[in-house]
């Protein structure tokens, strides 16, 4: 009986150890050996086993190259500003709607609206608003708000703000990633606080605790878990995010992403060589981050 039920409980798992295989393993093995061929996308139909030519030269290549840096900069400050801002917008939200009151449900729907939008349909929204020539938040800045000009929000790299200079196109675009993933972290932080028992708050204020304290010291170590597995998450999404980037940018005004770059490579330039090159370093890139996420649980269960 117990190989019997060994048997089936494969039977059953195997369809998904296909699919995963087909469609997960199998693109990837690809993507290992085409990082280490001198091969160009043209080439692929008339590719043979016996005529691989393996080389070095494409992870060297992108190593040594500035531009790769550049975008892996930029990514990395794209993936940890907008992680980190959508997890305080959500737990600002969280916890402005966490007592009830009159219309809370329907706010609640509303909050969630960015999230389930299509990109497509996102983006369209932000492009118009931002338009310099006809969008309403130029028209607002140079009518109300003193603006001299126009702004070119998704195209202008920098710009000059009292002594700072503030990267603009890279600020719109983690604006954007912000207001479309802050929903998410606004459901994983509304549930947990939902199960925080509610007697240890009256007891906190009973005892004469102030809402700061209470904050600090009873709410937020209790979201600590939440929070954290929800900066792993949204790094790892927004470190190889492409739709958002290249739908309202394309990679302009130093917004370039290591996602955009290997699209560049691969579509633009047509070197799958240096786009596999690419994407491997991403990978490797991102396989730190979970090790380092996987090495705090540990330490923290220890």
């Amino acid at each position: 009986m117990s190989r019997r039920e060994d048997r089936d409980g494969r039977l059953l798992v195997a369809p998904t150890m296909l699919v995963v295989l087909a469609f997960a393993v199998l693109p990837f093995l690809a993507v290992v050996l085409f990082a280490f061929l001198d091969v160009r996308l043209v080439d692929i139909p008339r590719l043979y086993l016996d005529e691989l030519d393996f080389t070095g030269e494409n992870l060297a290549g992108v190593w040594a190259s500035p531009r790769f840096w550049s975008a892996a900069t930029t990514t990395v400050v794209y993936a940890a500003a907008s992680s980190a801002g959508a997890i305080v917008a959500g737990l600002v939200v969280a916890l402005a709607l966490r007592r009830p009151f009159r219309g809370r449900g329907l706010i609640r729907a509303l909050v969630l609206v960015p999230y389930i939008l299509p990109v497509v349909a996102a983006t369209t929204i932000w492009k118009t608003l931002l338009n310099p020539g006809y969008g309403l938040v130029n028209a607002v800045g140079t009518e109300w708000l003193g603006w001299a000009g126009p702004v070119a929000f998704l195209t202008t790299t920098s710009r000059d703000v009292g002594p700072f200079t503030v990267p603009v196109a890279l600020c719109t675009v983690i604006a954007f990633e912000v207001w479309k993933t802050a929903p998410l972290a606004f459901l994983f932080i509304t549930a947990r606080l939902q199960v925080i028992p509610g007697d240890i708050e009256e007891a906190a204020q009973i005892d004469g605790a102030g809402k700061t304290r209470i904050f600090r010291h009873l709410l937020l170590p209790e979201l600590a878990g939440v929070m954290a597995l929800l900066a792993v998450l949204r790094f790892l999404w927004s470190f190889q995010n492409f739709n958002d980037i290249y739908l309202l940018t394309g990679g302009a005004g130093g917004t370039e992403v290591l996602a955009v770059r290997v699209y560049t490579e691969l579509v633009v330039r047509a070197n799958i060589g240096t786009a596999s090159a690419t994407g491997l370093l991403m990978t490797g890139m991102l396989l730190v981050v979970v090790a380092v996420y996987a090495w705090m649980l540990k330490r923290g269960k220890a």
